[in-house]
């Protein structure tokens, strides 16, 4: 039976919930187990394929032609199972689906509400996007606390108590900042509250400070949020996304996932990471690639492009630098490419920056 593993977020937004999912997923997987991951975004929109590239990012398109939220891209390239339509879904896409059923009349005249009937739509599409997989990781988009989050909430609470605590655990990922010359947990004590104030006890805590918790400050976290002492994961910043799963290994988060959920399985066996890491750290040559686009201010709206630009250099244990040249700006007044040893031209819509693309 699959067991679930959900994934919230407080205190701000952009804490790396998708990056947090992605690593986890990746060393469970070096445990022989078949990992799957859905994304569940709080917005109205059906699907992020109309979204300004400036406001969201990329729009990352699957195998299956869904035009999914970005962070379904790091998980294609942290794990080896393929994506689709079933691994993301938005408010937008719930409530056009229930609407939908509502006008068939499904629901026998009942008088259509957030719960049981949205909720009990959300509990349905998790449940059908898990599949046959050993373990499905489940990503909460937005900030607990946020009005447009709180249906999904509702909905992994109802879930987790209807699974039991063997087939459902609760990771809650939140900042500690530095302040003052020291690490401050109240935004995490708070952050806590209000998640437990909807009904859910978070199982692990990862905190995301500049530095290593130190055993007083993680002993104060788990006092005051209730959960155990070896649950109170830290999370440093790294200068590579790729280090994160072996960080966090190193923390022990997988031997508590599967001691809390049971499952029997063989140690992580992290050669493959080993060896990204040692290509990366390593390099025998570099070079200068220019991304010519028009959606330069975010890079993350070239995502898949700047990884993809990075796994090749790792392949060819090569260092890949990359300088971000707007093309609006490039019609108006030129730069020198002579430095570069590659231009990249990524798509776009619309004709703004198109001369620039070309120049």
């Amino acid at each position: 039976m699959t067991r679930f593993i959900f994934i919230t977020g407080g205190v701000v937004s952009s804490l790396g919930k998708g990056i947090a999912s992605a690593s986890l997923a990746a060393l469970l997987e070096t445990r022989q187990l078949k990992v799957t991951l859905l994304k569940l975004d709080p917005y109205i929109n059906v699907d992020p394929g109309t979204m300004s590239p400036f406001q969201h990012g990329e729009v990352f398109v699957t195998d299956d032609g869904a035009e999914t939220d970005l962070d379904l891209g790091h998980y294609e390239r942290f794990v080896r199972t393929t994506m689709g339509q079933r691994n993301n879904f938005t408010t937008g896409r719930i409530y056009e689906n229930v609407i939908y059923k509502e006008r068939r009349g499904d629901y026998l005249g009942a008088t259509v509400q957030v719960i049981p009937h949205i909720t009990d739509e959300i509990k349905r599409r998790l449940l059908e996007g898990a599949g046959d997989a050993d373990v499905a990781m489940v990503e909460i988009g937005g900030t607990v606390g946020d009005i447009e989050s709180l249906p999904f909430l509702e909905a992994i609470r109802q879930l987790g108590g209807e699974l039991g605590h063997e087939r459902a655990l609760f990771i809650h990922l939140t900042l500690v900042p530095h302040v003052v010359g020291e690490l401050k947990t109240k935004p995490t004590q708070h952050s806590v509250k209000e998640l437990r104030s909807i009904g859910i006890q978070p199982d692990i805590l990862l905190c995301r400070s500049s530095r290593s918790l130190y055993e007083g400050e993680r002993q104060k976290i788990a006092l005051f949020t209730n959960v155990d002492e070896s649950a109170v994961i830290s999370v440093v910043d790294v200068d590579s996304i790729y280090r994160v799963p072996l960080f966090l290994h190193e923390e022990g988060l997988d031997n508590i996932l599967c001691d809390k959920l049971k499952l029997d399985t063989p140690p992580a066996n992290l050669l493959e990471w080993e060896s990204v890491l040692t290509a990366m750290d390593n390099p025998e040559t570099s070079v200068t690639v220019a991304m010519v686009g028009k959606y330069i201010d975010l890079t993350d709206a070239y995502k898949s492009l700047n990884e993809a630009l990075i796994h090749a250099g790792i392949h060819t244990c090569t260092q890949v630098k990359i300088i971000y040249i707007d093309s609006e700006e490039f019609e108006s007044q030129s730069t020198d490419l002579e430095d570069v040893d590659a231009i990249l031209v990524p798509g776009g819509f619309g004709e703004r920056g198109i001369e620039g693309k070309i120049l």
